[in-house]
């Protein structure tokens, strides 16, 4: 078997079998594609360690950064093993292939007083007459008060949202369905929305079960999201804020709060505890830079 047949095989064995989202599929999948383009569409018997480690070669000299680097590796041995369970190969020649060392780079947190700063703003400024201005208030509220991805955000139906018990269901990374809650003014700023911006929408368009809607009434896409979030937190937090700033904040404050990290993991939707810990790093790097600032002998 040539290696771009084996890649096309492994795209719908990631799909249809691990039910890997769409856009992991197309990063391991554009990776091994890369591979081909590098090293030629071989017989995957002929393919060895040292043409693995000279493709890695070359997109380094190229200045692809490390977290690129980790991941062409990831998706390599991840290939390799699967075609060698296949019985295409009899030897898995991506065994010794190792990923370079990379740092994890802290994720961007805005501080408690921020935060409050945008939800205030957004709330004074979602005064009943604009139903984009009442929606866009409910989105913050509800990025920040659940930890939800923008995905997550923008794939919630009416119906998914419990307002007696405040949580809502959300399907993460993989459909795996989790249920999480969120706050009162979060509770609040839902049931304006709800109740006065979102029949207003739904007028202009075809109908949805969607819980938010964008201007012309269709579901709200995560690039629109985006945009609205952006516009609202970047001035307080920086020019590189998103939705994913919210997630992130969430998390940490959770944490600085007092809440347990298998309580913040479950609640993100984390597979992994570790990935989980990162929020426990920003908070001692928080607790270290009040430490300098006030202690007289720091």
């Amino acid at each position: 078997m040539h290696l771009s047949q084996a890649v096309d095989a492994y795209a719908r064995h990631l799909a249809d079998v691990r039910r890997l989202s769409p856009a992991t599929v197309r990063a391991y999948t554009g990776d091994l594609r890369d591979l081909v383009a590098a090293i030629g569409d071989r017989e995957l018997a002929e393919i060895d360690l040292e043409a693995l480690r000279d493709w890695l070669w070359r997109a380094t000299t190229r200045g692809d950064a490390r977290s690129t680097l980790a991941r062409r590796t990831a998706a390599a041995r991840g290939f390799f093993s699967w075609v060698t369970e296949k019985g295409c190969i009899p030897l898995d020649p991506a065994l010794r292939l190792v990923a370079p060392r990379r740092g994890r780079p802290l994720p961007k947190v805005a501080t408690a007083a921020a935060m409050e700063a945008v939800l205030t703003n957004a709330d004074a400024t979602s005064d009943g007459s604009d139903p984009i201005a009442l929606r866009d208030a409910a989105i913050l509220e509800l990025l920040y008060a659940s930890a939800l991805r923008v995905s997550e955000l923008c794939g919630i139906d009416l119906e998914d949202l419990d307002s007696a018990r405040r949580t809502v269901r959300v399907w993460g990374k993989g459909g795996k369905e989790r249920v999480v809650p969120y706050g009162a003014p979060a509770a609040r700023a839902l049931e304006a929305y709800i109740s006065r911006s979102r029949p207003t929408l739904m007028r202009r368009g075809g109908g949805t079960p969607a819980l938010l809607l964008g201007a012309r009434g269709a579901r709200l896409g995560p690039r629109s999201a985006y945009d609205i979030v952006s516009r609202a937190i970047a001035p307080a937090v920086g020019e590189a804020a998103g939705p994913h700033t919210l997630r992130h904040s969430a998390a940490t404050h959770l944490l600085d709060g007092g809440a347990d990290l298998r309580t913040v993991q479950e609640m993100l939707g984390h597979a992994s505890l570790g990935t989980t810990q990162i929020y426990t790093h920003v908070s001692s790097e928080r607790l270290a830079a009040a430490y300098r600032l006030a202690h007289p002998r720091a």
